[in-house]
């Protein structure tokens, strides 16, 4: 076992745990770790279609709101790949997503705390610390000892129903799109399963290459319609850590229902793309007014068949409780994502949490996870935080207040400011 006690240990590296090991690195003499399974660092890459942005601005970078004169921070990025100016005359607050992924994997070959190809599989207590077990690429296993933990393993595809007996270059989900997009463009006959904005992007990088491919191509909602995303300034404001301090105290109950109400402002599709596509839509149909398109909301899908070389897809018009089937090639399903918790979680840390129902498990205002014997191990978390901390458990900027809070938590005192007070609104 390497004796070495560590200050934190951080599972998992994406954009979260990467600004946490970016601010510890500047500001703090705290000893840290962080593991990640994956041989390298890169953000959504099935997902990255050219052309696509960011949904929030650059100043969500790593650092800015933690630090603004950070050597991480988006800008000085630019300034080192002598792309300043450029972005200067681009004229957009939103950073293009495949220019963020690049972005990241320069910060974190700049930290020498970030240790890829290395999986945690085991955590365990040792004497008021957490052992934990790590292998890496060549099966070989160590173990590390560190006062706190910070888990960071972002989320997985929820898929709704399970794929396991389809071919993955047949029917998969969203995040995998550009992995089996030469495959996809072969069929005659594609459908998209989603309402949120990768199914749009899909939709509209898919409708461009029809003409060169002549597939049909169908949308299918279960939400009432196509929602653009409210970008209101006053109505952005609840992605504001003022905002979540005030959601937090809420009992959770409450919680639960405010999540609800503020959907408008946390789902849907930028208007951008939506207005990209009507203008695609519009276009095409001048010359070609059958288009091979077909978009319906108000419906879900209940199962997939599969059936000589084809599948039926088993739909449900909800709102008239009428049902049919489609038959397609292709299935892209842009269903979203649920918390990805490691089964050493659910094995030696879950039962010892507080929970606030059955699956959620109860997180202090600084992102601690609460221990039923009152034990002061400190276990952060940057997983499933929706119930506890609303609008800012997967919003990249206030991913960066929740930094802050960690490192000051962990050292005692203000070592980071945090941007509170500032807003317009009262919560």
């Amino acid at each position: 076992m390497n004796e070495t006690i560590y200050d934190i240990i951080g599972i998992g590296i994406g954009p979260y745990n990467l600004g946490l090991a970016a601010l510890i690195d500047e500001q703090t003499e705290l000893h840290a770790l962080f593991f990640e399974q994956n041989d390298y660092l890169t953000w959504h890459p099935g997902m990255l279609i050219n052309g696509t942005d960011l949904q929030v601005s650059f100043l969500a970078d790593l650092t800015t709101f933690a630090n603004p004169k950070s050597k991480y921070t988006y800008l000085n990025y630019l300034h080192t790949k002598n792309r300043l100016y450029p972005f200067f005359f681009y004229h957009q607050f939103e950073i293009p997503r495949q220019e963020y992924d690049a972005y990241l994997s320069w910060v974190a070959k700049q930290l020498s705390s970030c240790q890829f190809g290395h999986q945690v599989t085991n955590v365990e207590f040792v004497n008021d610390l957490y052992r934990i077990e790590v292998k890496d690429n060549e099966s070989k296993t160590r173990h590390f000892l560190t006062r706190n933990i910070v888990m960071g393993t972002g989320a997985k595809p929820n898929t709704v129903l399970d794929l396991s007996a389809f071919p993955s270059h047949d029917v998969h989900h969203s995040s995998q799109y550009l992995y089996h997009k030469e495959d996809t463009i072969k069929a005659n006959n594609i459908t998209i399963i989603g309402s949120g904005q990768s199914a749009a992007e899909i939709f509209l990088d898919l409708f461009k290459n029809q003409d060169d491919c002549h597939y049909q191509l169908s949308w299918f909602t279960r939400s009432p319609g196509h929602v653009q995303l409210d970008h209101s300034k006053l109505g952005q404001e609840i992605f504001s850590p003022d905002y979540v301090k005030y959601f937090h105290q809420l009992d959770y109950s409450t919680r639960t229902k405010a999540l609800e109400q503020l959907a408008p402002l946390r789902n849907g599709v930028q208007k951008d793309t939506l207005h990209q596509i009507y203008h695609e839509l519009y276009h095409r149909s001048i010359n070609e007014p059958n288009l091979a398109v077909h978009i319906q909301p108000l419906t879900s899908l209940e199962a997939i068949e599969s059936k000589n070389g084809h599948y039926l897809l088993n739909m449900q018009q909800w709102q008239q409780g009428k049902s049919f089937s489609w038959k397609t090639n292709k299935i892209i399903l842009a269903t979203g994502y649920k918390p990805n918790i490691p089964e050493w979680f659910n094995q030696k840390i879950a039962p010892l949490m507080v929970y606030e129902d059955q699956n959620r498990f109860k997180v202090s205002e600084d992102h601690q996870l609460i221990f039923k014997d009152g034990s002061n191990s400190r276990f952060y978390t940057h997983t499933n935080l929706e119930h506890s901390h609303g609008s800012s458990a997967t919003n990249l900027g206030l991913a960066v207040d929740r930094n802050i809070q960690i490192i000051n938590s962990i050292m005692g005192k203000e070592v980071y400011q945090r941007q509170t007070g500032g807003i317009f609104t009262s919560f």
